[in-house]
């Protein structure tokens, strides 16, 4: 999730947008290289639902909650506040209900994956609209989208007889590809500027 440095003015500063924009690229980095670990670690113990398996689907959410606690902090007088708290917000609910949710089975689990992932995407593409002129958003953008569509494909596996956790660690991977793009797009504008 994101926020906007396009509004520059009486509130803050090129400096401070500047360090706001390298701040939210290396957060862009660092989310990427967690969801890749993250992933690749899901894929090799979450076959079913045990203690390994269920400490990472909850820390998962609770990752990106930083993140976006960190995002927030770093990016001063011009961050869009209520799609943040929002994020926030749907993090911490997504971890609790993913902490009930792993004792009843990956059904349950994938359901409120899925329902997560359609509000996260939400916020994601409305944070990602606000923060356009910044660059580097088009992929974040792209990321909500696609967001939104694999969590109602989450709701849907989840009721049927391939339900399976792996689905999970590739939506991982793919939205840590596009946090890569645009952390990348991010660092070729500064370098532009």
């Amino acid at each position: 999730m994101s926020t906007s440095f396009e509004s520059i003015g009486a509130t803050g500063s090129v400096v401070g947008a500047a360090a706001g924009t390298k701040a939210l690229r290396t957060l862009y980095y660092v989310r990427f290289g967690f969801a890749i670990v993250w992933a690749v670690l899901t894929l090799a113990i979450a076959t079913t639902i045990n203690p390994g398996a269920a400490a990472l689907l909850v820390i998962y959410p609770l990752f990106d909650l930083a993140a976006a606690v960190i995002d927030f902090r770093s990016s001063g007088a011009t961050r869009p506040k209520a799609p943040l708290y929002v994020n926030m917000g749907l993090s911490l609910l997504a971890a609790v209900g993913l902490a009930v949710a792993v004792t009843s089975g990956i059904p349950s689990v994938l359901r409120v994956w899925g329902v997560w992932a359609i509000t996260a995407g939400i916020v994601q593409l409305i944070v990602a609209i606000l923060r356009y002129r910044l660059g580097g958003q088009w992929a974040m953008i792209l990321s909500g989208g696609i967001s939104v569509i694999a969590g109602s494909g989450f709701v849907l596996m989840a009721g049927g007889p391939k339900a399976s956790l792996t689905t999970v660690a590739g939506y991982a991977i793919l939205g840590g590809v596009f946090f890569l793009i645009s952390a990348i797009r991010l660092h070729r504008l500064a370098l532009k500027g």
